[in-house]
Parts: structure tokens; sequence; C-alpha cells
């Protein structure tokens, strides 16, 4: 899983692209309501919690952005007044949750059978998948349902003994990345539409890599990684993921001293099952070689070493 200890104060990260993302994530709301943030009447009270903790927080993290009222929080770059005391809220409160952050969020809870469940989301962001393809399911159909790689063989019993023991005060952090062939923050379009479709005889057309154009000219990839932290909160005792993405140009990742080679050898070293997983099929020539030929041109500027920047290469 990549687990790492997260600092307290490393919870949210916001960066100069919060309009952006909360521009993005609003029309979202706007179109596509509980289709991408959603909260089970069960767990009504942990989004709440939740939403409490975020008005807390984001003052005191980022007090040159948001100002704590006597209802909850007023937000000083979007002038928006968030009203957490009210009921019933003005909004669903993971709809609430996600206009505070640039990150997307879920929340899974525990039922009788030990299972964890996606009950409370809000999913704006996500570029591959869909909230309502993945509400209500127990953690280990999230993944299998995804065609994860190795989930079944290598990270569903870890995964589910981290879920029974994790606790407030211990949270963690881990990274993935992926590549995406054109510029929809919200929505990889490229893989198909984010609505499924009707096909031929009234079967529902598949969205996927297969979908995707293949080879398409370097300027359309983009890196794409998503941080993401999970803490259980300590009143409801659901976990919370947040899921702050990351989505540069590949062209401007390779300005980074070390990236390009770095990334090519990354890419390279997927096993077969992560490479379906990731569409490396239908990106990797055009990718590789203009990696390989970033890699060269820092090579002979004396940037880095053949093997790398630290002489270690790839690692």
């Amino acid at each position: 899983m990549g687990l790492r200890t997260m600092q307290w104060d490393e919870w949210i990260e916001l960066d100069n692209h919060y309009l952006r993302y909360h521009g993005d994530k609003k029309r979202r709301i706007e179109e596509r309501g509980e289709k991408c943030s959603k909260t089970a009447p069960e767990a009504y009270d942990g989004a709440v919690e939740l939403l409490e903790e975020l008005c807390s927080y984001l003052p005191q993290r980022y007090p040159s952005l948001y100002q704590s009222t006597l209802t909850g929080i007023y937000n000083l770059v979007t002038q928006e007044t968030f009203d957490i005391t009210a009921r019933p809220l003005a909004e669903d409160p993971m709809q609430m949750a996600a206009r505070l952050t640039q990150d997307d969020l879920a929340i899974m809870f525990e039922k009788s059978d030990g299972q964890y469940y996606l009950l409370a989301g809000s999913i704006l962001l996500a570029g591959f998948w869909r909230l309502s393809d993945k509400f209500g399911m127990p953690l280990s159909e999230i993944h299998t349902s995804g065609d994860v790689p190795g989930f079944k063989s290598k990270l569903e019993k870890g995964m589910m003994n981290f879920f029974r023991r994790i606790q407030p005060g211990q949270p963690v952090l881990r990274n993935n990345y992926f590549i995406q062939v054109d510029d929809d923050l919200a929505w990889s379009h490229s893989i198909g539409s984010e609505d499924p479709v009707e096909g031929a005889e009234g079967i529902m057309q598949a969205t996927g890599w297969g979908s995707a154009e293949k080879n398409k000219a370097i300027e359309h990839h983009y890196f794409r990684s998503e941080r993401q932290s999970l803490r259980r909160l300590p009143r409801s005792g659901g976990v919370v993921f947040t899921i702050r993405t990351y989505f540069e140009p590949i062209t401007k990742v390779v300005e980074e001293v070390g990236a390009p080679g770095r990334l090519a050898s990354a890419v390279r070293s997927w096993g077969d099952d992560v490479a379906r997983y990731k569409g490396r099929e239908r990106y990797g020539d055009v990718l590789l070689e203009f990696l390989d030929g970033k890699h060269r041109e820092q090579v002979g500027k004396g940037l880095v070493g053949e093997e790398g920047e630290d002489g270690k290469y790839p690692f």
C-alpha cells in the first residue's frame, strides 16, 4: 500500500491552482449532483463530523484563506460563508466539505459483517472512476470491480487489517500516479463517456483504455498523481480518504532535473497487469521516446549522469 506517517499539518494541501479546482468542483456539483457527491442516511453523522473537522482545521492551518465564524467558516478567497449548524444543512455535507478543499473526499464505514463500505463521498475530479459505480460497495468489491492489479493476491488481507487497526491519532499518506492522454482534470474523456452510452442491441458501451486513441502527440500526455490521506474519524468511526490530485503536462514535468529518466524507468518497470491497468499500450511508444530524448538532453548538459541525478537511477 506504500503508507507513511502523516503529520497533522499535512492533512490538507492547497496551492495556486485552488480557484481552478474550486470552479471545477462547483460546476460538477451543479451539473451532476448525486452522481458525484452523496451521503447515505446511515453515514450522515459521519459526513457532518468530517465537515466540522475541516471547519476547525482550515482556519488554523490557513488563516489567510479561512476564518472561523459562530456558525461555521468563511472562505476569504471565494467570499463564501458556510453555516454548518443549520438543520437541515443547506446541502449535502459532503458537497459542502468538497467546496472547502481541492481534495476529493470519501468515507468508509464498517458494517456488522466486518467489511468497510463506501457510504459518503464527493468524488468530483477523479478522472478515471465514478462515485455512482462504487457507492455502497464494500472495500474489496471496489477494488475487484476496478481490476486493481494484485488486489486479491497481495493487497486484500493487509488492507482489511489496516482498516480495522487505524486510529484517529495515526493518520497516514500514500501516493499513486497515472498517465492521462487528455487535459480534463475531472473526467478523462479519452477513455469514453462519463455517462454510460447505449450501443448496438441495447448493450452499454464499456469505458476503458480500449477506447483511447493510440499514440497521441506528446502535447496530450499528462502526469496525474493522487496524494491520499487516511484517518479514522473519532466520533463516528468512519475512515476518511482525502484524495488530492496533481495534474501537470508531461512537457512541463520533464523540466525537472532527473524527472525524464526516473519516469521512463518507472513506466518500463510496470508488470503486464499494471501496464494494462494504466493503459500503457495506448501511449507508451510516444511517451517513452519523448522521455528518453529529454533524459539524453539532461545527460548532455551535465545535469544528470547516465544512471540518473544521484547515480542511483532509477531509485
